[in-house]
């Protein structure tokens, strides 16, 4: 059997063929054969298509700032895969998720479970075991059929919903919403983080019985010189900072965070305790590579944004920064609409280095094609093409001049090369 985290994770992708399996047959099972642990005394689920990783970041810092024992569970990772399983603040260390392994291993017997799955029940485990205060879990595809969904959660958010994984999740908004609103519980909050969300979504919701609070109807946000004002139907109003992380749509995160802690139980979030929490969890919070300045001259940007709607996210950023050239640092999965991301940045970006990711992954897409779809979408862009990201970004440092920006984006595997660099 295996023993270190590395073989762990190697025996993980050889033991199911398929690296997306939905369905929760197998994991409840397993699950419940390790004593279906609860992972906290109160659990917040995290969907949605963009903004999710953000979201429960948020979550984290305020919670902790609340002085609770906070379990977070995220994916993918940028460089390590302990970042996915954080306990008070730190990651879980190889030897605890080892043990984690161990246990669901001796559970499962012959049942298959994927990767996502492994990782998912050890998030579960390891946080039972701490008897951490509050779980956050993020969803990893959808939500209905997805490994996290087996837990009932106190309280469910829903980020956005766009147009991603429509092979799993189905081919419209619509659809997609359906599929993440299972996620939700009847009778709970199902917190909406967008003020236009589908009505697939919110008719799920609806049909589930879930206590639906949604952004510009039930909470919001206005913002104003001095910071923003976050406010509820039921009269509530809070002045706050800027949240930390860049970007416009943190606002949108960070008014979904503060809606989730306050429809909790008031023994954990009285209105006083949430201003406090939300203040300082605001200043506190950190999360690598979302529009993250690794800073420099020409400054380096990096964001995992990878979908049309992400990047029309980091457009509405750069529209709101000094008119700089932009050199982008762009590589891309096949399986994404590269061309709804290349159409919804388009000429913001001066200069485009693009990068294969074939060699990263085998779900990445090889330069040569990536190339064909921006002559396509813009026919007049300025670009050159690279075998992987290293080379991309080194041509992007020989050609951008002081006082131009670098803008590396387009998958977790672009920004965990940058970052990679970064560290040497």
């Amino acid at each position: 059997m295996p023993r270190t985290l590395a073989e762990w994770l190697a025996y993980q992708e050889r033991v199911n063929v398929h690296s997306i399996e939905l369905g929760l047959d197998r994991v409840r099972e397993v699950w419940r054969r390790m004593g279906a642990p609860a992972p906290a005394k109160r659990v917040i689920t995290v969907g949605g298509t963009n903004g999710k990783g953000s979201t429960v970041a948020l979550l984290e810092a305020m919670l902790r700032a609340a002085g609770l024992r906070v379990g977070a569970f995220t994916s993918p990772h940028l460089l390590a895969y302990n970042e996915r399983v954080r306990i008070d603040g730190a990651d879980a260390d190889d030897a605890t998720l080892v043990a984690s392994f161990e246990r669901i291993e001796a559970a499962r017997g012959e049942i298959p479970l994927t990767y996502f799955e492994f990782g998912a029940l050890a998030a579960i485990d390891l946080f039972a075991r701490a008897g951490v205060d509050v779980a956050v879990l993020e969803v990893g595809l959808g939500g209905r059929l997805d490994a996290v969904n087996i837990i009932d959660a106190d309280v469910a958010v829903i980020t956005t919903v766009d147009l991603d994984h429509m092979d799993w999740l189905g081919p419209d908004r619509d659809s997609i919403g359906r599929e993440k609103a299972g996620i939700a519980r009847a009778g709970r909050p199902a917190i909406v983080g967008e003020a236009a969300p589908p009505a697939g979504l919110l008719d799920a919701l609806a049909e589930r019985g879930a206590r639906i609070e949604r952004a510009g109807l039930d909470f919001g946000v206005e913002r104003h010189a001095d910071g923003w004002r976050w406010r509820h139907r039921d009269g509530i109003a809070m002045e706050l900072p800027d949240p930390a992380l860049a970007a416009p749509v943190q606002f949108a995160n960070a008014a979904a965070a503060v809606a989730a802690l306050h429809a909790l139980d008031g023994d954990l979030f009285m209105p006083s305790t949430l201003f406090a929490a939300a203040c300082a969890g605001l200043h506190e919070v950190r999360v690598e590579a979302r529009l993250q300045s690794l800073g420099g001259d020409p400054a380096l940007i990096v964001d995992v944004g990878h979908n049309p709607q992400a990047a029309r996210a980091l457009a509405e950023w750069l529209d709101a920064q000094p008119p700089l050239r932009t050199h982008a640092v762009y590589g891309a999965l096949a399986d994404k609409d590269v061309a709804g991301v290349i159409g919804a940045l388009g000429a913001r970006i001066g200069h485009w280095h693009l990068a294969g990711l074939d060699r990263a992954t085998p779900r990445g897409l090889p330069v040569g094609a990536l190339a064909a779809i921006l002559r396509q979408v813009l026919p007049q862009a300025s670009f050159d093409a690279h075998a992987d990201v290293a080379a991309a970004l080194a041509a992007a440092r020989a050609t951008a001049q002081p006082g131009e920006r670098i803008l590396a984006f387009g998958s977790f595997f672009v920004a965990a090369a940058v970052l990679a660099e970064r560290n040497g």
